[in-house]
């Protein structure tokens, strides 16, 4: 009888410890979470500021006509910066493809880059963009201060320009989108805006 008490002691002494450790765990994990907070797109201080309108642009489509960078009806843009010898540029067009297809009814996305005509030709075959509008022109990265690739810029169809920033994977490709839909310049900035008081 002492033998079974004591086996219960012992295991409720368990149970309890197993509960202290799983709150402790509960609160690293929450811990870790704020640490490991969503990395936006890395904005960039210089050329159009967030909600400025963004220059207009007629611009020769390497892929047949000509591409009008700017407001459009009920069309809002995404202008990805890239370089055919920019390796993150290429492991990201998948992920292009991706959202022109899925966001076709809203958004177009417009590829841009500058240097060689020849070889962005090359690149469009290679990466097999002939899909994409493709426009080469440094007016264009010049006018939006684009210094490193791969770098987007979103605007809506009044041609606001909605989030930017560098981008090196999908998580901060989709912040441009979140940001715009959230109404604030970035995800680093809705993180870092101060929690209103309550009452």
């Amino acid at each position: 009888m002492n033998a079974l008490i004591f086996a219960v002691g012992v295991l409720w002494v368990i149970v309890l410890a197993l509960i202290v450790v799983v709150f402790a765990l509960a609160r690293q994990i929450g811990v870790l979470f704020e640490r490991v907070s969503p990395m936006g797109a890395l904005v960039n201080d210089s050329g159009p500021k967030i909600g400025d309108t963004t220059p207009v642009y007629t611009l020769p489509n390497l892929n047949g006509g000509a591409v009008t960078i700017g407001p459009k009806p009920s069309r809002s843009t995404l202008v990805f910066f890239l370089s055919p010898t920019c390796p993150v540029c290429k492991k990201l067009l998948p992920i292009l493809r991706s959202v022109k297809t899925d966001e076709s009814g809203w958004l177009d996305v417009v590829l841009a880059s500058d240097g060689d005509l020849d070889k962005q030709k090359r690149f469009i075959d290679t990466a097999k963009l002939n899909d994409f509008p493709y426009v080469v022109s440094t007016e264009l990265g010049l006018a939006y201060r684009v210094s490193r690739l791969p770098f987007a810029v979103l605007f809506d169809e009044n041609g606001t320009i909605k989030s930017k920033g560098l981008i090196n994977n999908r998580e901060q490709l989709e912040s441009l989108f979140n940001a715009s839909e959230m109404g604030v310049g970035s995800i680093q900035n809705y993180l870092d805006a101060p929690i209103p008081a309550t009452n």
